[in-house]
């Protein structure tokens, strides 16, 4: 016997049946748009010899658009939060196994188990070009001997207007070494290269635009004395005393990036990270040796490596405007800095503004007050501290959030529901929120980057972070991702954010407001918590479109 359900994107399917009552979603989408939805399956075997399934998925439609379909797979969670760091929005406070792989079906079937829940995730990826309408379109269900054992067909809705371009920038931290450690290889050998390539074009797709740029190892989440493994792009050649640098393999990097459809670089911190007080590591061949030249044990201000900054940076400078990209590129000073910092932060920053005068400078920040004597543009700001900002009408002003917080606010921790996620977007719209950071695309270490991990395995950083907060996908099989059903509500997120601003352009501001609030005010603490108001909010959104475009 075999159960099925329609399931929209925002509900993780459990082995025990939570999060399969949901109802069938009505599935509309924009011209360009992505649009996910889940098949529920449940397979009661009525011999014992039978105690699984196989399921080949094949699709059929006239939608002409590529539809996938790949399997949602659980992960470990052991910590999912103390009660008293939790609201009452959370999947479960208990250990367990929890959605949270994507994995592909191309070559291989869906496996169903004895009276246990199995979601298949299918997605439509829509193109500019797709014609107005409705479609059906039939899922079918084969054994391993091609015998069909379950045929579903769906309808979706294609409105006749095209999903804008993406304006909001986003950047999630992107980690090179972490991906020469998982898969053994060295750091820009060509495998290296390749499987980079690869994780950052999966990125592109899910909707980032700027690219943390590892000219030097970057100088975070390293423990102070500490070190990570060497992701540097330029090379740099001491000489009697004398420093001389070679590019080729940043500009390489950018190359790709932008090949893949990246809009922004953003060149990694020029001081570590928790107040700026040291270097980052920088390797060298001194003299025939190579070598660490700074690191931990190098002050960031007054000596050698200012020294090296003043002659590093003008011929970097140089070289992105010899490359044509330096109207792309944001600097780093040092990650989100306290007030007891502030002094050597901005000694930090103004031992080198003038190197880099006319880049943007963008910092983690969340108190005003560095923001405001620093000189910081553009701010990025803590999700739990953006109200002062936004009564000083800071712009332009960037979002983000990470460990934190995890009561009442949005996040996207494994153990929280997809619509909170989801739920970014209206806020980032709302508030005219010119980007969005969070430091975790494929963080595979733990926490310091003491020693790696195996995130199939371990999805808290051996217990430093919240479940899933260090990544969005998996180190899949042949150097390529595996995405994760959070990334796809990150996606979506930022496509609620570009059809509001559709329908701004449509309707106006006013108006497309009283649209996104017909439910209730949204805020930083409110929002659609639930997949049926998210989905209502949307539904809103695309019917209101449809309204102004007839």
């Amino acid at each position: 016997m075999l159960e099925y359900r329609i399931l929209s994107s925002l509900e993780k399917v459990f082995p025990d049946g939570r999060g399969v009552d949901a109802p069938a979603p009505e599935l509309v989408m924009l011209k360009g748009e992505n649009l996910s939805f889940q098949l529920a399956l449940k397979y009661a075997a009525e011999e014992k010899a039978l105690r699984f399934k196989p399921a080949f998925v094949k699709t059929e439609s006239d939608l002409g658009a590529k539809i996938t379909a790949r399997v949602v797979k659980n992960v470990p969670v052991q910590h999912p939060r103390p009660a008293d760091t939790a609201d009452e929005n959370y999947l479960s406070l208990e250990p367990g196994m929890y959605p949270d792989v994507l994995s592909s079906l191309e070559n291989s079937p869906a496996v169903l188990f004895h009276n246990e829940w199995q979601s298949i995730w299918l997605e439509i990826e829509g193109t500019e070009e797709m014609a107005a309408g409705e479609y059906p379109i039939v899922i079918r269900l084969a054994d391993h001997l091609g015998e069909e054992y379950l045929k579903v067909e769906v309808k979706v809705t294609v409105l006749n207007a095209v999903l804008p371009r993406q304006t909001i920038a986003h950047t999630e931290w992107f980690h090179s070494d972490c991906l020469a450690d998982y898969y053994q290889v060295p750091a820009f050998s060509e495998k290296h290269w390749e499987i980079v390539e690869n994780f950052v074009r999966t990125a592109v797709k899910r909707g980032c635009t700027m690219l943390l740029t590892p000219h030097f190892t970057q100088a975070l989440d390293t423990y102070i004395g500490g070190e990570r493994t060497t992701v540097q792009l330029v090379d740099v050649t001491v000489e009697k005393g004398e420093y001389s640098f070679e590019f080729s393999k940043l500009k390489r990097w950018i190359e790709m990036a932008l090949d893949c459809g990246m809009e922004w670089i953003e060149m990694a911190h020029l001081f570590t990270q928790w107040g700026a007080t040291a270097a980052p590591k920088v390797m060298a061949t001194v003299d025939g040796e190579y070598k660490r030249i700074f690191g931990w044990d190098t002050p960031s201000v007054g000596g050698e490596y200012t020294r090296f900054l003043r002659i590093y940076l003008p011929q970097l400078v140089e070289k992105l405007k010899e490359w044509g990209v330096e109207k792309r590129c944001y600097f780093h000073i040092s990650d989100e800095p306290n007030d007891q910092q502030l002094a050597g932060y901005k000694a930090a920053k103004e031992s080198i503004a003038d190197l880099i005068e006319g880049f943007p400078i963008m910092d983690a920040m969340s108190h005003y007050e560095i923001y405001e004597q620093s000189g910081i543009t553009p701010p990025v700001v803590s999700e739990r501290h953006l109200d002062i900002f936004l009564e000083h009408k800071v712009s332009p002003l960037w979002d983000y959030y990470c460990c934190g917080p995890t009561q009442v606010m949005t996040n996207r921790f494994i153990v929280m529901p997809l619509a909170r996620t989801r739920a970014l977007g209206l806020q980032l719209w709302k508030y005219n929120l010119q980007g969005f950071l969070h430091w975790g695309y494929n963080f595979y270490n733990t926490v310091w980057s003491l020693a790696h991990i195996n995130p199939y395995q371990d999805t808290e950083s051996a217990g430093a972070f919240p479940p899933g907060d260090a990544f969005l996908v998996y180190p899949g099989p042949g150097g390529k991702p595996e995405e994760s059903i959070r990334i796809i509500a990150m996606h979506e997120a930022m496509q609620d954010a570009r059809a509001l601003q559709l329908l701004e352009k449509l309707i106006g501001r006013e108006k497309a407001m009283a649209v996104l609030e017909a439910e209730g005010e949204v805020t930083l603490e409110k929002y659609p918590w639930d997949s049926d108001s998210m989905l209502r909010t949307r539904a809103r959104i695309n019917a209101a479109i449809a309204e102004a475009i007839a």
